[in-house]
């Protein structure tokens, strides 16, 4: 005789939740990163697209008086006249020197100076030494220029003085237009170069140390440990920053160039940052200064994917 066995009833599953139901879960499950999270969602709100609404006067004859809405359409004519404008060719060459000087010289600086902290063991002098380089990044473009001109002073400044005494000359630096250039790296070394070291710092302590010792086994110098672990181990960081700085080439900084810029240096100082300004501000040209704004941004997009592709290119993580 065979008997047959009952199956257990399955138990009932649960309803699926809607959408709504999952996001206001996750919104209570998470509140408090949500509320870390407002004050930067609020300004990149505010500053980065809200503003976006406003940049259709690239495309139009703006008009104060008329508004965004009552100002005719004149589509690419701005860009065209900044295209064409005889000052665009000296705008791109000081702009792209400029960035040249911060992407290959300031930028390297930094991973330079991040190595040579990782490899200092007596730590009250690394925070020491941490501690001097970061100081210069908090104070502000005014007291950094304020501070050059006192030191570069014709006649009185202690650096004007060394440098008139090993190069022979008495030239007044700071409206010199040869002497621009270096003093304008010369400011950005000193203030940011600190500073860009805590990224690679956070970097090299994520690197193994397991690898470090079986190097030092194997009979590698400290040379050959940098070589051959730290750097590979921080390319991926390196990579992934050097895609954002190419994306802000244009950018050169705004209070920088027009704090050190005079009417004897301009030849060389004048940068679309600055070319921005005279032209929207001190002219009342708005469309025509959006439209150079918007030129900036589209560049710098293509260059933000361009670098990416060819991180990619070379089996290196890009940014997406």
């Amino acid at each position: 005789m065979t008997t047959a066995l009952a199956a257990d009833p399955e138990p009932p599953r649960p309803r699926p939740r809607s959408r709504p139901q999952r996001l206001r879960r996750d919104a209570v499950r998470y509140r408090w990163l949500l509320l870390l999270m407002l004050p930067g969602a609020l300004y990149f709100a505010l500053f980065r697209f809200w503003p976006m609404y406003g940049a259709r006067i690239a495309f139009k004859n703006y008009i104060p008086f008329l508004g965004i809405d009552g100002s005719e359409w004149v589509g690419l004519d701005h860009f065209q006249a900044f295209l064409s404008n005889p000052d665009f060719t000296r705008l791109l060459a000081n702009t792209l020197i400029v960035a040249a000087l911060s992407l290959f010289i300031a930028f390297p600086l930094t991973i330079v100076l991040a190595l040579l902290l990782n490899e200092l063991r007596l730590q009250i002098l690394k925070r020491t030494v941490q501690t001097l380089v970061y100081i210069p990044h908090f104070l502000s473009w005014t007291v950094v220029v304020s501070i050059t001109a006192l030191l570069f002073a014709i006649g009185t400044g202690p650096l004007w003085t060394f440098l008139s005494d090993l190069f022979g000359t008495d030239a007044n630096m700071l409206a010199d237009p040869d002497w621009f250039r270096p003093l304008i790296l010369m400011q950005m070394v000193w203030k940011d170069t600190g500073w860009g070291t805590i990224i690679f710092l956070a970097a090299l302590a994520g690197v193994d140390q397991e690898q470090y010792e079986a190097a030092v086994i194997d009979g590698a110098g400290r040379w050959q440990r940098v070589r051959n672990i730290t750097i590979p181990s921080i390319m991926p960081t390196i990579v992934v920053l050097l895609i954002l700085h190419t994306g802000q080439i244009l950018n050169t900084g705004f209070e920088q160039i027009y704090l050190m810029s005079n009417s004897l240096n301009r030849t060389v100082a004048d940068v679309f940052d600055t070319y921005v300004y005279f032209a929207g501000i001190e002219q009342g040209a708005y469309s025509y200064s959006t439209a150079v704004g918007l030129f900036k941004a589209l560049v710098g997009l293509v260059l933000i994917f361009g670098t990416n592709w060819l991180a990619k290119r070379f089996n290196q993580q890009g940014i997406f």
